[in-house]
């Protein structure tokens, strides 16, 4: 196939990109800044794009967003983040709707944000969306690529959740308190951590390409969410390390701001329903193997 994939630098698109390669798809860049040969250049915040040049994909694979976790969420970050979801979405999918030839596919990113916090209630693709800024910014995202479904594009939210890798998310910043001895419990503990390995997001993304029962939205996370307190004793028990300090949902607030309640304190107990009933295998569905392939131990 020849597949044309935006945020091909984050975290995501570093490890799909060669995969895809590997299997022997020719694959194109979208890119911000500085174009190379071969590559395709967009501005989402300006909202210009090469559209001449989208002709000719199979499949499009859109990750790129700002990082809902670089920053306080001040109501710049906060703007910034809406634009990079919803706008450089729109116009991706206008653009791609435009085309006298459109892809077959068009897999856009989106995340399990969009459940908001929901307790110990188990989510599936066809639970309502929450309350609260996330949820607000997944629907506007997932709502942007409806040009592209309009015009027969079968389009997927892939709705990831918390992506565990050694380069880079969130795993990255809880492992230097963990390594040290010092790490511990968010708030209560009783939180769902809904979790996926890295290896299984680019793994279901490539499952989604050449599966058309996949349409609409997906949970991207493993089959077996654990809560807050989970997480942490097997994160302990796979670096060796004791989890004793626990960190208070008052200092987690204080620390994170807004941030705090619906990224770190928020419970989300979700289920993989499409991609099990689709048939995906899971390389990692616990967590301890999931943890161990990634740390390497």
């Amino acid at each position: 196939m020849k597949i044309l994939v935006s945020g091909s630098s984050g975290l995501i698109g570093s490890a799909l990109v060669p995969l895809l390669s590997a299997r022997g798809h020719s694959i194109t860049r979208l890119v911000r800044m500085d174009p190379q040969p071969g590559q395709i250049h967009w501005d989402p915040e300006r909202g210009t794009i090469e559209a001449a040049r989208l002709e000719g994909f199979d499949a499009v694979v859109h990750l790129a967003g700002q990082n809902i976790a670089a920053g306080r969420w001040t109501p710049e970050q906060k703007a910034r983040i809406r634009v990079s979801r919803a706008k450089g979405t729109r116009i991706l999918a206008e653009a791609l709707a435009a085309l006298p030839a459109p892809p077959q596919v068009l897999i856009c990113a989106s995340a399990i944000g969009y459940y908001g916090n929901r307790g110990d209630e188990v989510l599936h693709e066809e639970s309502l969306a929450g309350a609260g800024f996330l949820p607000e910014v997944c629907r506007a995202w997932e709502a942007a690529a409806e040009p592209a479904r309009k015009m027969g594009i079968r389009v997927i939210n892939l709705r990831t959740g918390v992506v565990l890798s050694a380069a880079g998310g969130a795993l990255t910043k809880m492992l230097p308190a963990f390594k040290m001895g010092i790490g511990g419990v968010v708030g209560n503990g009783r939180q769902y951590m809904s979790w996926i390995a890295l290896n299984d997001v680019v793994g279901a993304i490539v499952h989604a390409l050449s599966n058309p029962a996949l349409d609409g939205p997906v949970n991207a996370v493993a089959p077996h969410p654990l809560t807050n307190r989970e997480f942490t004793v097997t994160l302990g028990r796979v670096l060796s390390r004791p989890t004793l300090f626990p960190l208070p949902a008052f200092a987690v607030r204080l620390a994170f701001g807004e941030m705090a309640d619906e990224l770190l304190l928020a419970s989300q107990r979700v289920e993989p329903a499409k991609l099990a009933s689709s048939g995906y295998k899971f390389q990692f569905p616990e967590l301890e193997g999931a943890l161990r392939h990634a740390l390497g131990k």
